[in-house]
């Protein structure tokens, strides 16, 4: 019997942002996409037992194959794991080191940007996307709109990189076109490869985010601690929404938007 094909991730550079030609499979609560999670069905595995191993044997994704798929179901497990309690709701500095854990990303400030520096992961409006790659070394050759040509981050995304969650490596690529469908990132365009997960900041007060998936369904929120006073600055993170409204990316954000303003 022929097994359904899911997606890859792959790696982005410090500035880059890419597209996609379809729309991302499906994920559950339990962080396996559920076209996984039907394929192992018939090996008589539940979807809470469904091993790395197993993913990475049976998933490929034809529309996207840049997704390292056991190291992007591994991130997204590691972010459910967050979404317990009050993990994601402590200062936002120490928010921000989890974030990077999850995602498979050393906290490395002491290096030169693209010789593996995530000082700019989730700490802007447009290095918000969680992307795990099969391949670092992809360039952007001029498709992503507001992207430098070029874009290599190939050394620093294997610098930076947690072994430990699988082959390939992770990075947090621009968002910039996310809002387009399909979108226009890099993770899509010049990874060719799925998202992990994407940071989006809710209005009005943009003092709480949301962690979605590739087709924009929740999988955590955050409310840090220190106020806006920690936070990246208010314009940065009025723009992270802005670049994501409209899109599907949007439609949590704007759902804890709807709820924050009625009990105001």
């Amino acid at each position: 019997m022929r097994l359904p094909l899911v997606p890859l991730i792959s790696a982005f550079s410090f500035r880059s942002c890419i597209a996609a030609n379809t729309s991302a499979f499906a994920v559950p609560h339990s962080g396996i996409p559920e076209a996984l999670v039907e394929s192992n069905r018939h090996s008589n595995s539940s979807a809470r037992n469904f091993s790395s191993t197993t993913a990475r044997k049976m998933v490929a994704d034809k529309d996207f194959p840049g997704t390292a798929v056991e190291r992007m179901l591994n991130i997204r497990a590691r972010v459910q794991e967050l979404a317990q309690g009050d993990r994601l709701n402590q200062e936002w500095a120490e928010v921000r080191r989890k974030l990077l854990w999850a995602g498979g990303l050393k906290d490395l400030t002491n290096v030169a940007p693209g010789r593996g520096y995530t000082g700019h992961a989730f700490n802007d409006f447009n290095h918000v996307d969680l992307t795990a790659m099969l391949s670092e070394d992809n360039v952007n050759n001029g498709e992503i709109e507001g992207i430098a040509k070029g874009n290599f981050l190939g050394d620093g995304i294997k610098v930076a990189s947690l072994p430990e969650l699988g082959p390939g490596g992770s990075w947090s690529t621009c968002a910039l076109g996310c809002n387009k469908d399909p979108p226009q990132d890099v993770a899509h365009v010049q990874f060719k490869s799925r998202i992990a997960f994407k940071l989006v900041w809710c209005p009005p007060n943009f003092d709480t985010f949301v962690l979605v998936d590739d087709d924009g369904k929740l999988l955590a929120k955050g409310k840090p601690s220190d106020g806006p006073d920690g936070l990246p600055p208010l314009r940065e993170r009025q723009r992270n929404y802005q670049i994501a409204s409209g899109s599907k990316y949007s439609k949590e954000a704007d759902a804890i938007s709807k709820q924050e303003t009625a009990q105001q």
